[in-house]
Formats: structure tokens, sequence, C-alpha cells
């Protein structure tokens, strides 16, 4: 059997063919399908709103080799598939996979100039200039392998860019000229030539040899993909560092590492007012806490005195059943699930005292997931309550009059000017007194306390060079097993070197050896 003919290809042994090889076999099974009495039916396919002559889906095409070469619907396929994959047929709809989808999906036939065989050199000058018109047509918005290249390229052809940029631009405006089918149909043919030609990074390159064929793949569901692309999500670093920027110009007086803390830092000061005035349901808040709730709706909620505050409005609009549902999800995930269906009752069953208002898709999967609940059973009809306060009762919070009421009354509390103080030594006190004991006298040599008297209370220090001044006069403390152990020895050295009473000594003795003990039971 010749070894042009396609299922003798498939059906052979061969891991490793030859390019050219693999062109002659592909470029035979596609003039054959071309045939217009013998080959694969083609007619026009609406596209979205747009009509695409000589269309042909993917199942004709597989059904087509499967009856052509008398081969198996897998083989016919892996078939279809090299001919997506090197170019002679080109999806209209899915061009990140090169692969044949045996269903209604829509593909075209290559042009001869598109195809593998001609063997054109790929330049980078011609790739650079479809990117530059990509990119003028998209308006900036390129994918991510697409991006990398075309800075790639902007960075290495900066010296002829120009050109690049002229001949892109006026491609793009004579191609505006055809009609928007043939526009259409042209994109397609020269977005599939360069995905071949260049193929994104996780791609293995498709003239590089045949793809991979399993026997266990299904028509109905392959599993096999010869082109496997990641489209995650990226953001431009542009955005990024934007966003960054924005936050930290934003936050910044409100972080205690980069500004300071009014009034006073109580860590440092022992001065407890910035305690007091940021309590969790204070009175009246302070501004600066007030203007941390206009930064996101989270900020919001994260504060118990602002979700009072946004409690108050919800009530004026009757809608304060929406914050007591957050509130009573946000219970149930770290408290007890004892209380679950209590709290489906009060806010999803029929008829329910403080019903909620949520999509009929997301009540179901909610009441779906209550059959088996869990903690977590209430988190898209939570998500959906909290995206709807987000988008529309936060901004008519932030302009009612219950936040410039409270606004208003915030207090702005004013940095704590303390100051000097005066250290007097415990030894300078009791300098003047008498040490009418031993341990008065072990602590006045010892034990060093200094006494702070300030003229105005709290005794924080007055400046930074006042407490480094402090910091280098500072002494440690004595260890309690230093001084229980001079105890000792003073009471040593205290009795070797005073008179010994010998009727005293000898009274103790005799008293000792004239102790009873105590009667047995």
């Amino acid at each position: 059997m010749e070894r042009t003919d396609p299922s003798a290809f498939l059906a052979g042994t061969v891991l490793v063919v030859p390019a050219f090889v693999t062109n002659r076999v592909l470029k035979r099974a596609y003039l054959q399908m071309q045939d217009p009495k013998t080959g694969v039916k083609s007619q026009p396919q609406k596209l979205v709103i747009t009509t695409i002559p000589h269309a042909i889906t993917g199942e004709d095409v597989v059904t087509w080799l499967a009856n052509r070469y008398t081969i198996e619907a897998e083989e016919a396929w892996a078939l279809g598939t090299m001919l997506v994959a090197f170019g002679y047929i080109y999806p209209l709809q899915d061009h990140k996979r090169l692969v044949i989808k045996p269903d209604t999906a829509l593909y075209r036939f290559q042009t001869p100039y598109f195809w593998p065989a001609q063997q054109w050199p790929v330049e980078d000058t011609d790739y650079a200039i479809y990117l530059a018109k990509r990119n003028i047509r998209k308006k900036g918005v390129l994918e991510m392998h697409e991006q990398e290249q075309y800075n790639g390229l902007h960075k290495w052809m900066n010296h002829k860019w120009d050109f690049i940029v002229m001949q892109a631009k006026e491609q793009y405006r004579a191609g505006k000229e055809r009609k928007k089918p043939d526009r259409a149909v042209f994109d397609c043919q020269e977005r599939a030539y360069w995905v071949v030609h260049r193929p994104p990074v996780r791609h293995t390159h498709t003239l590089q040899g045949i793809p991979s064929r399993s026997p266990n793949i299904s028509v109905k569901n392959p599993t096999i993909k010869p082109c496997i692309y990641f489209d995650w999500p990226r953001v431009k670093s542009s955005v990024s560092i934007g966003a960054l920027v924005k936050y930290s110009v934003t936050c910044n007086k409100h972080d205690p590492f980069l500004a300071p803390c009014l009034p006073s830092n109580p860590w440092v000061t022992d001065d407890v007012t910035y305690w007091l005035l940021n309590m969790a349901n204070v009175d009246i808040p302070t501004k600066m806490r007030v203007e941390r709730w206009t930064f996101s709706f989270g900020e919001l909620l994260s504060d118990p005195r602002g979700r009072d505050d946004f409690r108050l409005f919800l009530k004026k609009e009757f809608s304060g059943e929406n914050l007591a549902f957050w509130e009573a999800c946000e219970d149930l995930k770290w408290g007890t699930a004892a209380t679950m269906n209590e709290k489906a009752q009060t806010f999803l069953a029929r008829g329910a005292p403080r019903w909620i208002n949520i999509d009929g898709k997301t009540m179901e999967v909610t009441v779906k997931g209550l059959k088996h609940p869990h903690r977590y059973v209430l988190d898209a009809a939570q998500t959906h309550i909290f995206m709807l306060m987000k988008k529309d009762s936060y901004g008519r919070y932030l302009k009612s009059p219950v936040f410039k009421d409270t606004q208003k009354r915030a207090i702005g509390p004013d940095q704590h000017r303390f100051r000097s103080v005066l250290c007097v030594s415990t030894v300078d006190i009791l300098s003047g007194l008498s040490c009418p004991s031993p341990s008065m006298q072990r602590w006045k040599d010892f034990v060093i306390v200094r006494t702070v008297i300030t003229l105005s209370p709290p005794p924080p220090f007055s400046s930074v060079s006042q407490l480094e001044a402090n910091a280098r006069k500072r002494r440690p403390s004595i260890s309690p097993i230093i001084v229980r152990q001079q105890e000792k020895e003073e009471r040593a050295r205290m009795a070797t070197s005073g008179p010994v009473d010998i009727t005293q000594v000898m009274s103790k003795l005799s008293n000792k050896g004239k102790e009873v003990p105590p009667p047995k039971k």
C-alpha cells in the first residue's frame, strides 16, 4: 500500500514522521476533500450576525474521512485534527485549540497561499506587522502570549518600528474597505496561520511532528489536544502598579506605622484615650474612622460602628433585612450550626417575617443545599445580598443625611503635648531617711526604683530625645534569686559579726529537747 494514503499512514506504527511526508499526506487528503462531487459539502453558515460563505462543520469532516478511507471514527478524528493543526483547515470560532470538534463547530478550507507546503519563510517583520494591526483593531487589548511577543518585537525592532506601524495601519485601512464577511474570513485565515507558525509558549509547535493519539480516545468527548492553551486572566503591570499606588496614597495616614496615632500611641505613652475613642460601639466615632468607611463597602461592614450606622440607613429605607441576613450568615460561619433552620425560616421561607429578595437560580441552589446543610450553605445567597447592597444601597448611603450627620458629628482628636518629666531616684528619697531595719538598708543599697513625677498626667515622654535619654539611664532590675541570696548572706554576716548570747542559745536548745511529739490517732 502506498505510504501517501492517509489510512495507511494512520495505521502505521511510525512514531516520528518527517514534516514533508506529513504535508504530502495531508495535502492529498485536503485536495480530495475539496472535490466538488465527492468532497465535503460546504454551504453558507451564519456566525453571530455575519454569514460566512463555504463553511463546513467538524462533524461533516470526521464523517467524510471515516467513509472515504474506511477507518474508525477515532482515526478520522485524529486525521482531522492533523489537518487543523497543520493549517489546512482553520476554525472560525475557537482559534486557541487547533483540534477538530466532531459537532457543529464551523471550519473553512485554508487558502493555498497559507499552506505549510508552500514553505514561505516566516519573517519576524511580518509577524510584528500582524500584531501591530491586531493591536490597533483591539485597541491595545491583546492576549497574554500575543502581548509578550508584541513587547519583545517592539524592543528588538525599535529601529524600524515606525515602518511596521505604518504598514499595519495601511493593512487595517484596506481591510475596512472589504465587505464584512470577507473581512471576517481573512482575519480568521491570518490568525490561524500565525497560531500555527508562532504558537504560544505552552504549545507544542505543530510542524515539528505528528500529534500523539491514543486508542482510548472518544470522538464525542476528545481528551487528546495537541495544542493546549491556558487563558489565565492577567492584568497589565501598569494597571496593577497604579492600583497599588492609589491604595497606598489613600491609606497612608491610616497606617499606624506610617502616621502617628491620635491623640497618642497608648503603647508608648500609657494613655488609653486612643483605645477609648476607637471602641467597637462608641457613640461618636472619629473622623479618620468615618473616612475609612468610604474606602470600600467591605471596610464599612468590618467596622461594628459603621454597621450600626448603615443599619439605621437601611431601616429608613425598609430594607434592613438584607444586612440582618448578611450578619446571620456570618454568625452561621463562625458560630454554631444549630440555628441554621431558624435562620432559613426567618429569611428564606415563604411568608417569612424578614424575607429577602433573591433571584430564582440562587434560591434554587440554596434550597438544594439545605437538604444537606453545612455552615457555608448560605454562601450563594449571602454573596447575592452583599453585591445588592454594594451596588445599590452603599452608594445611596454615602449621599444620605445619616452618613453626613455622622460625618459632621465625628471628632478629630488633637495630638497630646506632654511636658518634661523629673526623675527622682529612691536612693535620693531614702538618703534623708533613717534605716531602722536591715531590709530597708538592703533595698537602699541594691534596688533603684524610679519615681516619675509629672506636672500633668499621664506620664509619657515629652520627645524622642527625652525617650532616648531615659533609655540610656535605665538599669536592669535585679533578679529575685539574687535578692534572696543576698538576704541570706546578710543574715549570715550579721550573725557572725554581732555578739552571741549564750543564755538564749541554751534556752532554745533545752526547749527543743522538751518538745513533745503530737499524739498518734
